[in-house]
């Protein structure tokens, strides 16, 4: 009669009082989709990034291109296609014009072509509302858009964000006889529809999140937050929620 032998811990088996480890599919599952979450939100910023970069990019090179003199067209000279040709061309094309502008027969030119348009009645509406919407959004001493506040609304006790257009309301704020700050409220996950909004001064809550940072808590739907700064980088006193109550 032959004895049995158990394996024990010195050949691999399990000694006394030990249990067979069981992995579970549960955690090997959790891990798997951890891993796949992890790389969808680490892949898909850049992914999205580069394909709207090459997308503006191939618009931009389609319309631009074709205006270059079919002598001087980069496939003359070079054995593959080169993108971006048509982003160059645009950017040197802006400067060139933004310093021929800046100058006194430029000037000159500007004035005599506003001039032209002011008499056109549907078309002069057109450019000056544009022109002032470039020149708000582009103005380096502009504040604009550069400030993210916190309003009640829609109604008391209940808060959006909004962002500060303007300090000033013009008539509205003069009708009133208050003063009025103008911001803009825009819509969750899409901020370019909105409403526009004049609120008392006093009721406006200045918060200490750059524009872009308030962007991205609006495109997000409220799930990215911006780190709290904390008091320390605002540029003017918060309202308190009492103050703020009409």
């Amino acid at each position: 009669m032959t004895d049995q032998h158990t394996p024990g811990p010195q050949d691999g088996g399990l000694g006394a009082g030990q249990e067979p480890v069981r992995v579970s599919r549960g955690g090997i599952v959790g891990r798997l989709r951890t891993y796949f979450l992890t790389g969808v939100i680490v892949t898909a910023p850049i992914g999205i990034t580069i394909y709207l970069a090459l997308g503006f990019i191939d618009f931009v090179d389609r319309n631009i291109t074709p205006l270059i003199p079919a002598t001087y067209q980069p496939r003359n000279f070079l054995p593959f296609n080169l993108p971006g040709i048509g982003v160059v061309v645009l950017l040197v094309g802006l400067t060139l014009i933004g310093f021929v502008t800046a100058s006194f027969l430029g000037r000159r030119l500007v004035r005599f072509g506003e001039r032209l348009v002011a008499r056109m009645p549907i078309i002069r509406s057109i450019y000056s509302a544009l022109k002032q919407i470039f020149e708000t959004m582009l103005t380096q001493s502009s504040t604009s858009f550069r400030q993210v506040v916190l309003i009640e609304y829609p109604r008391n006790r209940v808060w959006a964000i909004a962002f500060l257009t303007n300090e000033k309301s013009g008539e509205p704020g003069r009708r009133v006889g208050n003063e009025l700050l103008t911001v803009y409220v825009p819509t969750a996950l899409n901020p370019t529809s909105g409403f526009l909004l004049f609120v008392p001064r006093q009721d406006v809550i200045y918060l200490d999140m750059s524009v872009e940072e308030g962007m991205k808590l609006v495109l997000s739907g409220g799930v990215v937050f911006p780190p709290d700064h904390g008091r320390g980088g605002m540029a003017r006193p918060a309202i308190t929620a009492g103050t703020a109550k009409r």
